[in-house]
């Protein structure tokens, strides 16, 4: 079963009446303006930096209201409100809908998991609200904010076998070219509302680039190039430039028709027997400002929310404490976002952190580094993550415990670029090599693959001393190769590591 709601073409409502849409009615708003819709189009960057605030059309002292700012009335719907951010959702679909075997076989796979669909549907109630807010300010298809089902199932702590991560799923490098940070204490690309704002970023690109919303998809999927030379070849013979037609990945394949059956759900749920948990049509959060380092859990604690809640809303953070140099706001559920400002005031005099960033200055063991900053091995291992026989390279950044000369908050500089390069730990065996006959220091060091120095520092004699057919020297090499260094080699072993298999996951963006 297909279903095609037909609002492709529905009126918006001008910037003009951004206010409430009974006082619009009861006054005539004689100053309103209606614009056609049909085809939704990519806006200028320009706008896209200078979003406005949910907090801007909220009433701080009544709670978040309905926004019928953003209403899309029609003849049937008139001037009522959205009753949830369901309907709200279905009021802006305006892509083509897509027809076939693939969606209801998608159709099918969705309806026979109510309990999937309900645990889907129940995490996305934090980020919906945010989500339509950005399409609709950018005119773009509010069917757009289900495309987190197919991503990560709105998980924004999602990171697949191909290292995509966060609720939008951006790969490294992808996420760079969006603007997405990705360092030591945080990773944008699992920010609720920085990965939002490069997602529509990237689809409006990839719209621009193939004017179509299906293409636009797959490409998101599969990649812009990916999707550019399927549509050449198509073109070269003589077939069909659409979606259906490409010969493409099985996984892309079933794209663009599991965002189909998601849509046919989330219009006429009683039809496929699915019941959506009830969100409302107003912000879940708000954006509160902080001007000092602050621990996670003491963050949580002073908005009087669970730890597991606070990490849902601000998953970017992968470290236990908030840099406020480089995260200077975080999010809370909007009724928990004074309760934080008013304990946060109470707190004020008392320690926020109890963690800084300290630098590596030379290449060391962790042992090392745990004597130089007072810290526990255990802890300074656990809290940056470091395996066993690994050495921290020098200038890699640490998390450390703030005290003494190191209880300072972390500079912006710090917060933005911090690092951590760690090095396999040589541990160094000794072995015996017997000279040959016209050997010398330096061709015994280029046989095993040392120095010439350090073999005449083993060996206690002079760089350019003789040697005697027979003679035995001690060599020092890494302990896993040992059995491999051959007494009479010709040449040194060979130190590669065998190369990992091609990966067969998605070339994703």
């Amino acid at each position: 079963m297909t279903v095609s709601l037909g609002w492709q073409n529905l009126p918006r409502w001008s910037g003009a009446c951004l206010v409430v849409a009974w006082s619009l009615w009861l006054t005539g708003c004689a100053s309103t303006q209606v614009t056609s819709t049909s085809a939704p189009l990519p806006i200028s960057s320009a706008a896209a930096q200078n979003p406005p605030t949910e907090a801007a059309a909220v009433d701080a002292a009544s709670g978040p209201p309905v926004q019928a700012g953003s209403l899309k009335p029609n003849a049937t719907m008139g001037l009522q409100p959205p009753t949830d951010i369901w309907d709200r959702i279905r009021r802006g679909f305006a892509m083509p809908d897509l027809e076939g075997p693939l969606v209801r076989d998608r159709e099918q796979w969705y309806a026979s998991r109510p309990d999937y669909i309900l645990r889907m549907t129940e995490r996305s109630r934090r980020y919906l609200f945010h989500i339509v807010e950005e399409l609709e300010r950018r005119n773009m298809p509010t069917e757009l904010a289900l495309l987190p089902f197919i991503e990560s199932a709105f998980n924004p702590e999602a990171v697949s076998s191909a290292k995509a991560a966060g609720m939008w799923q951006f790969m490294p490098a992808t996420g760079k070219s969006f603007d997405l940070k990705q360092n030591l204490f945080r990773d944008d690309r699992r920010d609720v509302r920085e990965s939002t704002r490069a997602a529509l970023d990237y689809l409006q690109k990839l719209y621009g680039m193939f004017g179509d919303w299906h293409l636009a998809l797959a490409a998101y999927n599969w990649g812009e190039g990916s999707v550019g030379r399927a549509l050449a070849r198509n073109k070269a013979l003589g077939k069909p430039l659409t979606y259906s037609e490409l010969n493409m990945p099985n996984e892309t394949r079933y794209y663009v028709p599991k965002l189909q059956a998601v849509k046919n759900i989330i219009a006429l749920p009683e039809s496929y027997k699915v019941s959506l948990p009830l969100i409302r049509n107003h912000p879940y959060f708000k954006s509160v400002p902080i001007e000092r380092d602050i621990d996670v859990a003491l963050a949580a604690r002073l908005g009087e929310i669970s730890l597991d809640d606070f990490k849902a809303l601000n998953p970017s953070m992968n470290r236990p404490v908030i840099l406020a140099s480089g995260t200077p706001q975080i999010l809370l559920p909007w009724d928990n976002a004074k309760v934080f400002e008013r304990n946060l005031q109470d707190h004020t005099g008392q320690r926020l952190a109890t963690w800084t960033a300290w630098v590596a200055p030379r290449t060391m063991k962790p042992e090392e580094a745990a004597q130089e900053v007072a810290m526990p091995i255990e802890q300074l291992r656990s809290a940056n993550n470091i395996p066993p026989r690994m050495m921290v390279k020098a200038g890699s950044t640490l998390l450390v415990h703030r005290k003494g000369v190191l209880d300072n908050d972390v500079t912006e500089h710090m917060a933005d670029h911090a690092q951590l390069a760690l090095a396999p730990e040589l541990v160094l065996k000794r072995i015996l090599v017997t000279a040959r006959k016209g050997d010398s220091l330096a061709s015994l060091a280029a046989r095993h693959g040392v120095t010439a120095a350090n073999m005449a520092s083993w060996n206690k004699l002079h760089i350019v001393a003789s040697l005697k057919a027979g003679q035995s020297l001690m060599v020092y090499v890494p302990s896993e190769a040992a059995n491999r260094v051959p007494r009479t080699a010709p040449s040194a072993p060979s130190r590669g590591h065998k190369a990992p298999p091609v990966s067969r996951h998605k070339k994703k963006r």
